[in-house]
């Protein structure tokens, strides 16, 4: 194949010449610079008469470019990502044709030098070398070609010292060029003459064409593959002297069709290397996982399929492959590939061999991938690679799981990446590094889709590898729709003359019975079916694999008429691949295309994949980490674990009929005042009732009050009166009281009123306050909560949907080791307590808490929400997290509540959440009773508090 670069410097002045020279080269590909014509006057006519197709991009006098090919082509992109909006002189324009990605560059000189065009220049490189890596990352055959103005050595001009202070032989630009080319790039021309000066452009001097006083200004920059291919290269520098030329000539290069060097001695060069040496980061790298034996049965981390592509700081990007997952075990005295089931891959020995020839002691985590002659994958020739072994077989290697007695599970992807590019060779024909980028999201699987590959991978760089889990931390976006099925049968249409119509594929369900979701008739050609039908001949059956028997001649909208097929049923043994259109709303496949077996997969494993939803994944993710990167404080030690205590009888403070009545309380004076007033009138509680309640609950509850700023929420007239919220009390609490200074948003001296005693405890029920709102944290420490609270606050629903919700929140915290502690609200729902111990900060609290109730959301989604707008919620039961905020308060445990039949808010055993359990269970007449018998079952909370890291480490599967 013959790839041609020509600056024209005005096609339609030079179209006579280009259509001579196409006719006379008959290059495949072309790339034009400096059009200068707008789009609406490109020459298509006359360039399709010559036999190409073409794409362009002009621009009315300055700029253009173009690539025309012999083959159907496809535009990909019209400019580099990003944008600069200083000059807009230089171009790209880039193309799929021929089984390559072409990218056409037209760049300016820059000059005068220094100053902004050359400014402009150096960014425009930036951007370019940003562009270069995600194609690189994408494994496909690339050229960049075109003219960059940018002469990268002296050998590049003729008269080096004259071009000393030109923009185009700057430093800084010869070296944009070279780290460029330091990706992986090659240049063509200076491969094939390394110290030949080749000139593509001609100084504007007079007779300068004739004295050969030129440049190098064009370049091809090719990828590995390609470069392999590399065979010649040539300037047609005749054409510069035909009259009227344009001051460059066309320079292309020929690629044979199959590698032109030999790859075998080539293999044993890289094969036969030493083990690298290592440099001290990835020595120190080493030195921070752990030293084990090399392991094995390892099962790959598994992504999660997502619905969309995003740009988000902290991921990097990857080419989802079209292979087999495969773990490499490599030592010095053979390697061995094996599945994703462990199951080993004993055919593809070229692989095998090549990891073998490395002499490294190493487990990776690849993808064996069959290319096509362009560069393509093909799944179809992998699958039948042990009988054919026509396609070219790769192992892209994404991972390093152990490394010279080292796991290196426990450190981070990034770390892994930089352990696996310092051990593996930087080309190998059979093992190739699969690129990873730090780009953008949404570019990187635009770019995948127009060049057609599955889809992207994306991963969170400071991930650990978690095996044989689907990570919420590795993510998968495809570009199509892919799904592997368990073949269940297959049809034969009536009159018809293939071997089968058409397979019958179903899925598992959750309770382990297959699910018929419809038919693949494509994507088969009379050979494949001639071969799955010797696989299908010992696997006939009698008996329908599907749990209910599917009518496999349906008509369909698609299809309206039955075609009169028959089936025959197989055992469920084998899984295939299928590429589909959507999912119908009853469950069906719709334009299905078989794609081929997948041995690697046991058939139940398989379930339909559905796409979850990339922004709340995403968002979780980011909540993990923020977790796991905040530090802790140390645990305080007032919070030292408390044995539940039992209310002690006594008698009651205030009896009597007198409605006043003084008392001395912890050494103060008291007034009590309205005693027969009734706060409760349809339950005939009165205020005195309320006092005596709170006196004799003192013991249990004023541990959770202790120190701990409160919101007086005050009912001067009881449950039916107005209320309104007190928090300063800086002119009103008694001169004994406690307080904490605070200054409010207006800079105004406040007062916090603290829980210390009995005392304080019934000066505010003397407020009015029937229920106590205290602080999460002290006043020793206001910044660190000593619990973590999720408020399960239901809309329409039914108690017991709150009940369920409890246990669901329950059985995830026990899953991660999370002691928790329920109370009934006293109003409608649970709250549950997290103890925390004062380590961590209200931020932390509320991001452990949006994980846990996410998780439950996930797990009870038809009746409850994440929403705080209660107009949104749809009537659903609301997970509340947000409490867990400075200052947000709730009704204290043993609080009494302002609703009718005077509640508590009440402490649970776990065995006593569970249907039939009312709220109306604990209320002011049975309280008191109750906690004489079962003591405080709240003592955990104050506790010693959970190791967050250490359980979000260990809970890593649940969020998965």
């Amino acid at each position: 194949m013959k790839i041609a670069s020509y600056n024209i410097n005005g096609i339609n002045g030079r179209l006579e010449n280009l259509l001579r020279w196409l006719k006379e080269a008959a290059p495949d590909v072309v790339c034009l610079q400096e059009l200068k014509c707008e789009d609406k006057n490109f020459p298509v006519s006359k360039i399709n008469q010559a036999g190409y197709h073409a794409v362009w991009r002009g621009e009315k006098s300055w700029n253009g470019v173009a690539i025309l090919s012999k083959n159907e082509i496809k535009e990909l992109r019209r400019d580099l990502p990003g944008g600069d909006d200083e000059f807009t002189h230089s171009r790209y324009l880039e193309a799929f044709t021929s089984g390559v990605v072409i990218g056409c560059i037209y760049l300016p000189n820059g000059n005068p030098y220094p100053g902004p065009k050359f400014e402009y220049k150096k960014r425009w490189f930036s951007r370019l070398q940003e562009h270069a890596k995600a194609l690189l990352a994408t494994g496909l055959p690339v050229i960049l070609a075109g003219d960059y103005n940018v002469m990268p050595t002296e050998l590049d001009t003729y008269k080096p010292e004259k071009y000393r202070e030109n923009a185009l032989f700057q430093k800084e630009i010869r070296d944009d060029f070279a780290m460029l080319v330091d990706q992986g790039w090659t240049d063509a021309i200076r491969m094939l003459y390394p110290g030949k000066r080749i000139y593509t452009f001609w100084d504007y001097l007079r007779k300068a064409y004739d004295r050969d006083a030129g440049l190098r200004l064009d370049h091809f920059l090719l990828t590995a593959d390609l470069a392999e291919k590399l065979t010649d290269a040539k300037v047609d520098k005749a054409v510069r002297g035909w009259k009227g030329s344009s001051d460059h000539a066309p320079v292309w290069i020929e690629l044979s069709e199959k590698p032109a060097r030999n790859k075998t001695s080539r293999s044993k060069r890289i094969g036969g290397k030493k083990i690298p040496v290592l440099t001290r980061e990835i020595q120190n790298l080493l030195k921070q996982a752990d030293e084990t034996e090399m392991p094995i049965g390892i099962k790959p981390m598994k992504a999660t399929l997502v619905d969309e592509p995003f740009d988000q700081p902290g991921w990097l990007y990857e080419v989802k492959w079209d292979g087999y997952r495969a773990i490499a075990y490599v030592e010095k005295s053979g390697a061995k590939l094996f599945s994703r089931n462990n199951l080993e891959f004993g055919q593809f020995t070229t692989i095998t061999a090549a990891l073998e020839a490395l002499k490294l002691d190493a487990v990776f985590d690849g993808e064996i991938v069959a290319l096509k002659e362009d560069g393509s994958a093909d799944f179809g020739a992998l699958q039948n690679w042990k009988n054919t072994q026509r396609a070219e077989l790769i192992y892209y290697v994404f991972d390093i799981l152990w490394f010279k007695g080292y796991s290196l599970l426990s450190i981070t992807l990034n770390d892994r990446r930089k352990i696996l590019e310092a051990v593996m060779p930087r080309e190998h024909p059979e093992i190739r590094v699969s690129k990873a980028y730090h780009t953008s999201g949404l570019d990187f699987f635009e770019a995948a889709k127009k060049m057609k590959l599955e889809g992207i991978i994306a991963k969170r760089a400071d991930s650990f590898y978690s095996s044989d889990s689907r990570s919420r931390e590795w993510l998968k976006i495809k570009a199509k729709r892919r799904q592997e099925v368990v073949i269940g049968g297959y049809t034969r249409n009536e009159g018809t003359e293939k071997y089968f119509s058409a397979l019958t594929l179903g899925v598992y369900g959750p309770k382990g019975n297959l699910h018929y979701i419809g038919k693949v008739g494509t994507g088969f050609n009379q050979q494949s079916q001639k071969e799955l039908m010797a696989v299908f001949e010992n696997l006939t059956t009698t008996i329908c694999p599907f749990e209910t028997e599917p009518d496999v001649d349906e008509p369909s909208q698609f299809r309206p008429r039955r075609m009169g097929a028959k089936p025959t049923w197989l055992k469920p043994d084998l899984v295939c691949e299928i590429e589909f259109a959507e999912l119908t709303s009853d469950g069906k496949l719709r334009q299905a295309s078989f794609k081929g077996l997948r041995e690697d997969k046991s058939p139940n494993e398989v379930v339909f994949e559905y796409e979850k939803d990339t922004a709340s994944i995403t968002q979780e993710v980011s909540l993990q980490h923020q977790l796991a990167e905040q530090p802790h404080k140390p645990s305080a030690g007032s919070t030292r674990n408390r044995k539940g205590k039992k209310l002690k009888d006594k008698g009651l403070l205030l009896t009597g009929s007198s409605d006043t009545q003084d008392k001395i309380v912890d050494g103060h004076p008291l007034k009590f005042t309205h005693l027969s007033k009734l706060y409760w009138p349809e339950e005939q509680v009165s205020k005195r009732d309320m006092f005596n309640y709170y006196d004799q609950v003192a013991p249990l509850m004023l541990p959770y009050l202790l120190d701990r700023p409160m919101s007086l929420n005050r009912f001067p007239g009881g449950i039916h009166s107005a209320s309104f919220y007190q928090k300063n009390v800086k002119e009103t609490a008694p001169s004994w009281a406690r307080t904490m200074p605070h200054t409010n948003e207006k800079g105004e001296e406040k007062s916090y009123l603290l829980g210390k005693d009995r005392a304080t405890l019934l000066w505010m029920a003397s407020l009015g306050c029937i229920e106590m709102n205290p602080w999460f944290s002290r006043a020793s420490s206001p910044d660190y909560p000593d619990y973590c609270v999720i408020d399960l606050d239901p809309d329409k629903n039914t108690f017991e949907q709150v009940i369920q919700a409890a246990q669901v929140t329950r059985s995830i915290l026990d899953s991660m080791g999370v002691p928790s502690f329920p109370k009934t609200s006293g109003s409608t729902g649970i709250h549950i307590y997290i103890p925390l111990g004062a380590k961590y900060t209200y931020e932390q609290s509320q991001l452990f808490a949006n994980l846990i109730v996410r998780q439950v959301n996930r797990e009870l989604p038809k009746f409850t929400t994440l929403e705080p707008t209660i107009s949104r919620r749809g009537g659903k039961m609301y997970l509340d997290f947000l409490q867990n905020r400075p200052g947000a308060t709730i009704a204290g445990v043993y609080s009494l509540r302002p609703k009718p039949g005077a509640t508590v808010s009440m402490p649970l055993l776990w065995d006593e959440v569970k249907p039939g359990l009312k709220m109306r269970d604990f209320t002011i007449f049975n309280a008191v009773d109750r906690l004489s018998e079962t003591g405080d079952l709240f003592s955990g909370v104050l506790g010693k508090g959970i190791d967050m890291a250490e359980v979000l480490s260990t809970a890593q599967h649940l969020f998965s």
